[in-house]
């Protein structure tokens, strides 16, 4: 199966509540749908090179024992936010590639993606000659001990606690957050790794 293969069933099974179908919320809804359709009509939609817009994936990686999330410093666009970027021709997943960025950009080895896929989908612009990141966020959970390592695609690295977020981060990673919260409350378990 390809990347782009594992995307479309990925994006046909996700669910954005934390019990399953939640067609209340039409916002993932319409993106969900945006995104297939986006797939369809773009072959390369999956790459940087698409100047449409891609698919990214990312992942929050949350540390629930001590209710802090780690956030980095991009280094381009000087914002806190979760790990994340381009999918790469060796992801085999897009779960794959979320937990490859995480780990990347983390230094965390052992990172663990929580179970049932992505957490929320996030499309934002970006500068031309690309205009649309189409993101497919996922939650990733720290081993106990963890040690964040920077990565040379971050000014800094740095965990906040749950209430701290709101104060340093966009409204799209509060939303990660707060879904990502809802699905560890809810006792969804970790998935494997990798």
């Amino acid at each position: 199966m390809s990347l782009r293969d594992d995307a479309v069933l990925v994006l046909r099974n996700y669910r954005s509540g934390p019990d399953g179908p939640d067609r209340s919320d039409d916002a993932q809804e319409e993106l969900r749908s945006a995104y297939l359709d986006h797939l369809a009509q773009h072959p390369d939609g999956m790459w940087k090179a698409c100047e449409a817009g891609h698919l990214t994936a990312s992942a929050l990686v949350v540390d629930p024992e001590h209710g802090k999330v780690l956030l980095t410093l991009h280094r381009k666009l000087r914002m806190w936010l979760q790990m994340g970027g381009h999918c790469e021709p060796g992801d085999a997943t897009l779960a794959a590639a979320a937990l490859r960025e995480a780990t990347e950009e983390s230094g965390i080895a052992g990172l663990t993606l929580l179970a049932g896929g992505p957490v929320i989908l996030d499309r934002h612009p970006i500068p031309a000659p690309c205009h649309w990141h189409l993101d497919v966020q996922y939650a990733a959970l720290a081993p106990a001990g963890s040690a964040a390592r920077i990565s040379e695609e971050s000014l800094d690295l740095r965990w906040f606690a749950y209430d701290e977020v709101a104060g340093v981060a966009d409204s799209s990673v509060v939303r990660l957050l707060e879904r990502t919260r809802a699905l560890l409350d809810g006792g969804r378990e970790p998935a494997r790794r990798g």
